[in-house]
């Protein structure tokens, strides 16, 4: 218990020191960049000259954002359904003197890209995703070998009505917690990933360097030109595949220490309703639709991030007015034992027995 009270004091002193490092102009860079960037061979004039600057200034904070932790990448974001992949959310409840060391096992699976600690019975939260051809519940069953799993509930999507992370750098340009974002419309297209569009999606997933002309290897390595390389960015973004290129920012470093996933109970006649109506509140990341179990009756699950727990009950409660659902929770991620990206097309197989051997 020691331990974790510093461990979250330590945090929050580093947050403390990060955010005081960030200037007015930082700020709304990072709001920008969350969510549109310059698909032309040099981005970072482009939003110079949004900003009325310099792409020397543009280069110099995102490479000084970076080197604090705060930026954790700038790269194509893909929809790892839409690639062919099978993913889940998966609860556990793990004896407490067990959850480091079951936590760390699974995170050696190179599908689990976020694993979080949460305030609840089910106290370890995990995301697997698993390439096409692969089965997700024996993947998930290897990590029956592990000591101290008490219960596992695999809780993939069953209906998704909004993904998409844009953390809103600057206070005085708060939206109202209102249902008031526009639904983004796809074109429903069939997608089955051929070689070729495997190896553009295995270079467009690394980090860009910044630099003034960043796409020039992109288009270098895939053989393409870099006008081909935007055209088919643009393709894939309008059939869902690509979800959109920006930046992906490390929350709990610029103050979004209150991570809650609230979730739900639906009546099961209004879960569309009630999913979209989520989807368009600005403060909500991530919406779905999960299954239930008899020990776990929330369907509907979306994620907020905030600065404080009280800020974050506020904004619960007031969604929970405009939605007319009476029975929720918050359930708060109080230890980041993951947080990366799935590398997509780049696997490698996994097996715990080797590793719990070698241990």
């Amino acid at each position: 218990m020691e331990r974790k009270i510093l461990a979250t004091f330590l945090i929050e002193q580093q947050v403390i020191d990060i955010l005081s490092s960030l200037d007015e102009s930082d700020k709304e860079l990072l709001n920008e960049i969350q969510w549109t960037f310059p698909l032309v061979t040099r981005p970072f004039d482009a939003i110079a000259k949004k900003f009325d600057t310099t792409p020397e200034d543009i280069k110099s904070r995102l490479k000084k954002l970076k080197k604090i932790g705060v930026l954790r990448q700038l790269s194509a974001i893909f929809d790892t359904r839409k690639l062919g992949y099978t993913s889940s959310l998966v609860a556990m409840e793990i004896e407490s003197d067990k959850l480091e060391q079951v936590a760390s096992k699974i995170n050696g699976h190179p599908g689990v890209s976020h694993n979080y600690e949460r305030d609840h019975e089910f106290n370890l939260w995990f995301t697997l995703a698993v390439p096409p051809g692969a089965d997700l519940k024996s993947e998930l069953e290897k990590f029956n070998v592990l000591k101290g799993i008490k219960k596992v509930r695999m809780l993939p999507t069953l209906q998704l009505f909004k993904i998409g992370v844009k953390l809103d750098m600057v206070d005085d340009k708060k939206h109202d917690v209102a249902p008031t974002e526009e639904k983004k419309e796809i074109k429903n297209v069939e997608f089955i990933p051929t070689e070729d569009d495997k190896d553009f999606i295995r270079e467009l997933q690394k980090d860009m360097d910044i630099i003034d002309e960043p796409f020039v290897l992109a288009a270098k390595n895939l053989g393409i030109t870099e006008n081909e390389l935007f055209e088919k960015m643009r393709y894939y973004e309008d059939i869902g595949v690509m979800r959109r290129f920006a930046a992906i920012l490390r929350h709990r470093q610029v103050g979004f220490t209150a991570n809650g996933m609230i979730v739900w109970k639906v009546p099961e006649d209004r879960i569309k309703q009630v999913g979209e109506t989520l989807g368009s509140f600005p403060q909500v990341s991530h919406c779905y639709e999960r299954p239930t179990y008899a020990d776990w009756p929330f369907n509907v699950f979306s994620m907020i991030h905030c600065k404080t727990h009280n800020e974050a009950h506020e904004v619960a409660k007031t969604i929970q007015q405009q939605i007319n659902v009476d029975e929720y929770d918050i359930l708060f991620s109080t230890r980041e034992f993951k947080k990366t990206r799935v590398e997509y097309f780049v696997e490698n197989s996994f097996s715990l027995e080797e590793s719990i051997s070698a241990s």
